[in-house]
């Protein structure tokens, strides 16, 4: 029996199992080259003893801290949320731990975020970038001891791997039904035009826009103050030539939206139709039920997760400072259509 507050060392634990100190030392570190019965006395010991190997020491060693660094705009926000929850699940699988920072979409923040993940020396780092075209970030990249996935968003020219999901071809399959069903004024309606999916949206949209010849009504101002969203659909509602139909950038976009119409006593879709980008809870069982484009987000987080540990299998034995060059891996969006867009009978289809 061990004294209390005192640590065991793995000599206690050869001792107890009657093992050498090497044969103990390779049964706790993967049971390599250790026969079955010493491995089963040396697993007894261990949790007789509560032994803990010293993780400070294997890391002066150069060995992995079986930690990985993941930097998300948000834990609040439920896509990134899901995205974290995914990559934690592939993380476990190889019985590392997942550590979580936010940027809040500011690059100050990103960065002294990064210098605080590098402290723990995760063995490597998910990375969800405020600014794809960022000089510090990609600085930082270069400079990298580590193998980093950015997810979402890509950090453009660094030729890091990345896993990204079309925004592009899905805004503008989105913008198409909504023209398929006869509305010639869409408002695109959204806020956050600076990051980089969003601006893809956009994208999307005026492209479909200006190949049908229908005119652009674009709305980036959009706050998450109720009021204020509330403020401009009346506006718009009220002008010379209202909008038909409103396709909104994200699932909070869509929310406030639906939220202000209800407010406003505008029916959906006989007066307005509406769809927007990006599932949320309860979008199915609203009445009407919303259409909308749906972003595979767990399969978002645990692409990247599995794509960097396959990345750091690849490193074993290899040096550390050897940079490769990755094609984005890019999953497609799906369009979940329901009532709000007009469509009478629930149906399914991808947008890529």
């Amino acid at each position: 029996m061990r004294k209390t507050g005192v640590h065991s060392t793995l000599a206690d634990v050869a001792r107890m199992a009657g093992v050498g100190l090497a044969t103990a030392s390779r049964a706790v570190n993967g049971g390599t080259n250790v026969s079955p019965a010493a491995l089963k006395k040396v697993e007894s010991a261990v949790r007789q003893l509560g032994y803990m190997p010293n993780e400070a020491a294997r890391i002066l060693k150069g060995a992995r801290t079986k930690s990985v660094g993941l930097l998300v705009p948000s834990i609040a926000d439920s896509f990134f949320a899901s995205c974290a929850e995914a990559a934690g699940k592939v993380a476990r699988l190889h019985d590392s731990l997942l550590i979580v920072a936010v940027s809040n979409n500011q690059r100050d923040t990103e960065m002294s975020s990064l210098e605080v993940l590098m402290r723990h020396r995760p063995d490597g780092l998910l990375i969800a970038p405020s600014d794809p075209a960022s000089g510090r970030l990609r600085a930082f990249m270069r400079n990298r001891s580590v193998p980093i996935v950015t997810f979402d968003r890509p950090l453009l020219g660094d030729g890091c791997a990345s896993v990204l999901t079309d925004n592009f071809v899905a805004a503008r399959n989105a913008t198409v039904h909504l023209i398929e069903h006869g509305y010639k004024r869409i408002l695109c309606f959204g806020g956050e035009a600076e990051l980089y999916t969003i601006k893809e949206r956009l994208r999307g949209y005026r492209q479909a826009m200006e190949e049908a010849g229908r005119p652009l009504l674009i709305d980036t101002t959009l706050s998450d103050d109720a009021a204020s969203v509330e403020r401009s659909l009346k506006s718009h509602l009220a002008s010379r030539k209202p909008p038909e139909a409103i396709f909104t950038l994200k699932n909070s976009a869509t929310i406030a939206t639906f939220q202000a119409l209800q407010r406003l006593g505008v029916s959906v879709p006989s007066t307005v139709a509406l769809l927007g980008f990006d599932d949320f809870a309860l979008a199915g069982t609203l009445r009407p039920s919303i259409s909308v484009v749906q972003q595979p987000i767990e399969d978002l987080g645990r692409k990247a997760a599995e794509l960097l540990f396959a990345q750091l299998g690849h490193m074993q034995g290899a040096s550390r400072s050897k940079k490769n060059k990755y094609e984005p891996m890019v999953l497609p969006n799906r369009l979940l259509l329901r009532h709000s867009c007009g469509c009478k009978v629930r149906a399914t289809g991808t947008t890529g």
